[in-house]
């Protein structure tokens, strides 16, 4: 896990912007740092390195390949690597390796194939830029699922020209001399709507995300040259699946399942550094524990969990249990009200742009932990999406049913009599003419996340739903509303809230996680699976239940008593918080009315009334969080004023 950055055309400044750079991404590679410059000045391209494989000065970056052809900044892990080194060796395309790190064999496999070739050849989590002397071309790419960030856009070089910048924190980019990209008032609306910014956008103007399973090239000296490609589509997987669905029985697909989650976990506790994992009360990570454990062997694996004093919002009991069955080392932490407040005033600067998914407090606390002890973490994230484990997808299934059932004519016209006709008078008339009107279970659940009226009107700019692959989703893509939204999950919450919230915590204090479930293999034989392997009224009280192959496998190593109970989740009691004395006041303090008025770019009503609501009536809206932590981010991190 490392931080990368790359400037072209900047000028005689590079070098020391650069460092600037860097410097702002230290956290993410404490180990070791460096600087390379072409030839000609023209492309500089830089490294924070965090060790994890061949921790000697042979895998230091940027990294040149041995013809000289190509200089690489790359962030993340090859997990395959050993077998594409091998294929090199085998082909004569290499005759020799110069280090043991798989930074070595990316650059040599992409000039020995190609960077197409390569991509869909390598297993892993990544991001890098590569610099082509001879077609004096730079290519940016990043991973299929999007667990490593990478962030590029134009600015301005010190003579007033266009220059190209990408780098893995957009801070970074932002700390270049002379930046003056302003806050994006058009994508404000989707902010508040979700309380992140999904790929490709940014808080910024101009700057952009990469999206997950592309890359870029982009010709150095004719910036307007420029091509994506995509190599990869969850999406373009995920109806695949459906039209090629796995066949065998429930206990084969058990079978195959566990198999492919070993050789993930296999592959994905290759480190030289010391490793453990991340150990919630829940199915997801209980299964990526345990299969960790039985790969171990007679070695134990570490696990970490931390709890809270509140029994409202703590799993640690339970997760300590379900350790000693297992039979790992764990280590537990109790957090108190004063550890978790106390991560607050340092998001804004982790994150470097607005970010509001609550949880990545409780994330921040157990990676903080986790590094204590070990550099490599595995965590669970993405069962959810996968296997249908979320009680939102029950909700979309039971709504779309309704509407399935009335005729789509009679619908819409009841629909527009309820939005736009007498009923209209009352909120709760308008709420359920907005759900007839929907068209499909992508609708319904995009209509629920934003269903309170006074979302839309907490920006003064509302610059409607941009080009975004989470707002096109055809109607019954999968033939299943519970597939098709776990899908638009996989396409747009999970990379852009989950991976980005693991992601920035975990670097925050320099701890690389791993993810084994996304898995290319994993993955892809997920959408294969029937929904009655997914789904079914296997709860304790016959409840509908999600995740039921995935329980099957952990089944086998974890008795089933000690799981069957309701999950809680990984959250903090935000709402009972910002009631409080400590926090109430520095809430209020952010959203001044003439503090709001002067920025210009929220509507002070909406966001007092919000903030009424909850101290007077408690009534709790996420977007709250969501706008506390853009104005937390305006007054530390933004330039823009």
């Amino acid at each position: 896990m490392c931080g990368i950055a790359g400037l072209i055309g900047f000028g005689r400044a590079g070098r020391e912007n650069m460092e600037k750079m860097r410097a702002r991404m230290v956290h993410r590679g404490p180990d070791a740092g460096g600087t390379w410059v072409s030839p000609d000045g023209l492309v500089v391209l830089g490294h924070q390195r965090l060790s994890i494989l061949d921790l000697s000065d042979a895998g230091a970056q940027p990294f040149t390949s041995a013809s000289g052809r190509f200089t690489i900044v790359y962030n993340g892990e090859i997990y395959n690597y050993a077998d594409v080194k091998k294929r090199l060796l085998s082909e004569h395309r290499v005759s020799a390796f110069r280090s043991t790190c798989d930074t070595e064999v990316l650059v040599e496999a992409i000039e020995a194939w190609g960077v197409e070739e390569t991509l869909s050849m390598c297993r892993g989590m990544f991001a890098f830029g590569l610099f082509d002397r001879k077609e004096r071309t730079i290519t940016l790419a990043r991973d299929r699922v999007g667990e490593k960030p990478l962030y590029y856009g134009f600015i301005r070089n010190p003579d007033g020209g266009r220059a190209f910048a990408f780098a893995s924190d957009v801070g970074s980019i932002a700390a270049v001399d002379g930046f003056d990209a302003k806050v994006d008032k058009t994508l404000l609306h989707m902010y508040f709507e979700h309380g992140y910014y999904p790929a490709p956008y940014s808080v910024y103007v101009g700057i952009y995300k990469l999206v997950p399973g592309t890359w870029m090239r982009i010709w150095v000296d004719d910036f307007a040259r420029k091509e994506t490609h995509t190599y990869w589509s969850v999406k373009e997987k995920a109806v695949y699946g459906r039209e090629h669905p796995f066949t065998g029985t429930r206990k084969e697909a058990a079978d195959e399942l566990e198999r492919l989650l070993r050789a993930s976990i296999r592959g994905q506790m290759i480190s030289d550094v010391p490793l453990g994992a991340f150990l919630s009360a829940g199915i997801d990570s209980g299964t990526i524990v345990a299969l960790m454990q039985e790969e171990s062997g007679s070695r134990k694996v570490r696990s970490f969990t931390i709890g809270m004093q509140d029994p409202k919002y703590n799993e640690a009991a339970f997760a300590k249990q379900i350790a000693e069955h297992i039979g790992t080392d764990h280590t537990e932490m109790y957090i108190t009200e004063a550890d978790a407040k106390a991560v607050i005033p340092l998001l804004p600067h982790m994150f470097s742009e607005p970010f509001a998914d609550s949880s990545e407090i409780p994330t921040f606390l157990v990676s903080k932990l986790t590094r204590q002890h070990v550099t490599v973490s595995l965590s669970g994230d993405a069962g959810d999406e996968l296997f249908c484990g979320y009680n939102s997808y029950t909700s979309v299934e039971r709504k779309w049913g309704k509407n399935r059932k009335v005729p789509a004519p009679l619908r819409k016209a009841a629909g527009n009599f309820l939005l736009h006709g007498l009923p209209a008078r009352k909120e709760m008339n308008r709420e359920r003419g907005k759900l007839l009107l929907a068209e499909s279970p992508e609708d319904v659940y995009r209509l629920d996340r934003s269903r309170d009226p006074l979302i839309p009107k907490i920006a003064l700019v509302d610059g409607g739903y941009p080009d975004c692959e989470y707002f096109h989703a055809g109607p019954d893509t999968l033939g299943d509303p519970a597939r098709d939204i776990s899908l638009m999950d996989m396409e747009m919450y999970h990379p852009d809230d989950i991976l980005v919230k693991v992601d920035r915590t975990a670097m925050a204090v320099s701890l690389e996680t791993r993810v084994p479930f996304l898995d290319r293999d994993v993955v892809e034989f997920a959408w294969t699976l029937p929904m009655n392997y997914l789904r079914g009224r296997e709860g304790p009280d016959g409840s509908r239940i999600g995740k039921l192959l995935l329980r099957d496998v952990l089944y086998r190593y974890v008795p089933k008593e000690l799981m069957d109970r309701p999950k809680k989740g990984f959250s903090v009691p935000m709402a009972k918080w910002l009631r409080e004395s400590e926090l109430r006041s520095w809430a209020e303090r952010l959203i001044s009315r003439r503090k709001l008025v002067n920025e210009g770019f929220l509507n002070p009503d909406v966001v007092w009334s919000m903030w009424d609501d909850l101290q007077e009536r408690g009534i709790w809206r996420e977007q709250i969080w969501f706008i506390l932590m853009f104005e937390a981010w305006l007054e530390n991190e933004y330039r823009g004023f």
